[in-house]
């Protein structure tokens, strides 16, 4: 076989796999149904993926190809929990709109266990968020922030894909309620200067998620100056 024979044929498998799950999102297919499918015979597909892991595997990995696809044409840049929000709806964009891949990415768990390929939008959100933590945006630390983020958007978007139908309010509700608590911009915590802190959090996110009022310019000018101030009233700022 040819090397143009062999990609076409394991394209095909991949295909025929994406399909079958495609067409019934979250139930088991059969290896027969893929071969037969595809037009090969078993012994083809064994050759290919080894097993029927080995073939779930490489459509979970065609999965996060077309995630990260969707993603990177979603993301333009700037404000980094502007990003963080595109991310979010993105997320949730792709899972409803490809639930049979979704199911198998996401929604299928072995206790120990992460695809290889799960890493990498994981290492993307934790570069946002550690943009975001030097910026002087979060009060939590980056990591945790992207794990916040990271359970929650799984978990709207599952939540969605169960019941079958896209609830844009709960999704807008949680995300929000996620990103005030990473930025500390949700109920005010106790503690001497909490308030003020508080408040230029709050002050900062309004801003930079509507920066048409005072322009990207002002908008990032303003950003600056009250995460100035801010360090200079902290408390390690005293000492």
């Amino acid at each position: 076989m040819t090397e143009d024979g062999f990609a076409d044929t394991r394209t095909r498998l991949l295909n025929a796999a994406a399909d079958l799950i495609a067409a019934a999102p979250g139930e088991d297919f059969s290896l027969r149904a893929v071969c037969d499918a595809a037009g090969v015979k078993m012994p083809t597909l064994y050759h290919f993926f080894g097993s029927k892991q080995g073939l779930i595997d490489a459509v979970v990995e065609r999965g996060f190809d077309m995630y990260l696809s969707a993603k990177s044409d979603s993301e333009t840049g700037g404000d980094p929990i502007q990003q963080l929000r595109r991310g979010w709806d993105a997320h949730v964009a792709f899972g409803l709109e490809n639930p049979g891949f979704y199911t198998l990415m996401y929604g299928k768990v072995r206790p120990g266990y992460s695809p290889d390929a799960q890493s990498r939008p994981a290492e993307m959100l934790r570069t946002l968020t550690k943009q975001a933590e030097n910026d002087g945006r979060l009060v939590v630390g980056y990591e945790e922030a992207a794990a916040h983020i990271i359970a929650t958007n799984i978990g709207v978007t599952l939540r969605q894909i169960i019941l079958g139908q896209a609830d844009p309010d709960l999704s807008a509700h949680v995300r929000e309620g996620v990103l005030a608590a990473i930025t500390g911009t949700g109920p005010a915590a106790v503690g001497s200067g909490a308030d003020e802190r508080r408040l230029g959090h709050t002050v900062i996110e309004q801003a930079a998620a509507h920066p048409e009022i005072l322009g990207e310019t002002e908008t990032q000018l303003l950003i600056q100056w009250i995460g100035r101030l801010g360090e200079e009233s902290s408390p390690a700022a005293g000492r």
